[in-house]
Order: structure tokens, then sequence, then C-alpha cells
């Protein structure tokens, strides 16, 4: 066995062994959801209120925290499936939370480089929260039209993770290449989703009806 291989079998057992916990103690996937956008709430407040000499050891702390927000976005829908608690409210309440996730996160940043004048930066980061949003907007409005979109790279747990690396990495500078990275391949997904959904229009609108 690969060191990888026991690694993913090693996370997947520890992963297991949490749902686990968590569905004995009967707590509401929905609950699990929420929790984590507050834990993400706080990794938002260590990126606004780094500066000075400890900007470095806030932006590890946010990443630190995004990681541990993560834990809750992979265990609810677990908890949901194995205490028979799946719906399609949850579905749609998980989704609406991550949206709410994932600004916290960038208003965060933006409220760095705000406190910073750094101008651009602000603007940047305003623009990335953007595209954020509209690569799950199209495809929502795209799944609603077509049934199925998830052409494109710069899925959510992507974008997280590339926030991760620009936080923990930042005492060399990560953040900004990270959120040019985040603007580029965001920018790019919206744009692919666009093209699909209207590629898959045209097709049906040619396509004889039965």
């Amino acid at each position: 066995m690969t060191w990888t291989r026991a690694f993913g079998k090693g996370s997947g057992w520890l992963l297991q062994k949490i749902v686990n916990g968590l569905a004995i103690s009967k707590i509401s996937p929905n609950a699990l959801t929420f929790i984590g956008l507050l834990i993400n709430i706080v990794a938002a407040l260590f990126f606004g209120f780094a500066r000075g000499d400890h900007a470095v050891r806030y932006f590890v702390y946010a990443g630190l925290t995004i990681i541990g927000a993560g834990i809750f976005d992979m265990v609810d829908g677990r908890v949901a499936r194995q205490t028979g608690q799946v719906s399609v409210f949850g579905a749609f309440f998980d989704s609406v939370m991550d949206r709410y996730s994932d600004v916290a996160i960038f208003f965060g940043l933006l409220v760095f480089y705000a406190r910073g004048n750094r101008l651009f930066y602000v603007g940047l980061v305003a623009f990335v929260m953007t595209a954020s949003v509209m690569v799950s907007y199209t495809r929502a409005r795209a799944e609603a039209l077509i049934g199925q979109c998830k052409v494109g790279f710069m899925e959510r747990p992507e974008r997280i993770v590339c926030v991760i690396l620009g936080a923990l990495a930042n005492r060399w500078g990560a953040m900004a290449p990270a959120l040019w990275v985040l603007a580029l391949l965001s920018t790019i997904t919206v744009i692919h989703r666009i093209r699909y959904t209207y590629l898959e229009t045209q097709r049906r609108k040619l396509t004889p009806a039965n």
C-alpha cells in the first residue's frame, strides 16, 4: 500500500468516526452547516484584524480556521445520509450557507487590504468575491434550464484550497498571486458555463420533439 493510499484510508476512517459520533449526538445536519458558516466568519475576522507584525500569524490562524470549517462542510451531508435526514431543503440550505461563507472570507480580506490602503487589492478582492458568487449562480441558473452544468474547473473546493494556501504561505506574499489565480480561473469558469449553456439550449432548440 502506498503512503498516499494509506493516508487517504486513514483520513476516511477518521472522518467516518467523526460522522458516527455526530450521528449518535442526533445533531441536525443543518446545524452543522450553520456552525461551518460561523467558523468561516471567525476566519474572516482573523483576516480583517491582521495588521503589522501580527499579519502573518493572523493569516495562518485564518487558514487553519477555514480548514476547521471545511470539516463541517464534509460531514454535514454524510451525517444527513447516515441518520436519514436528507432533504431538498437541506441541500438548499447548505448551498446558501456556502455562499455566505465565501462572501464572509473575501469580505475579511477586503477589510484587510482596505485598512492597509491597498486600494488595488480591495478592487481585486471585490472582483474575486463577485466571480466566486457568479460561478455558483451560473451553475444553479443553468441547471434550472438544462438539468446539469458541471463544466468548469474553479468549483468551491478549489477556491477554498486556493485561499487556504494563500493564507498559510502569506509570509512569502502568497495571498496576492492566489487572488490572481482565483480571479482568472473563476472568470474562465463563468465564461465556460455561459458558453456551455448557450450551446446546450441551441442544441435542444434544434432537436425535434419526440
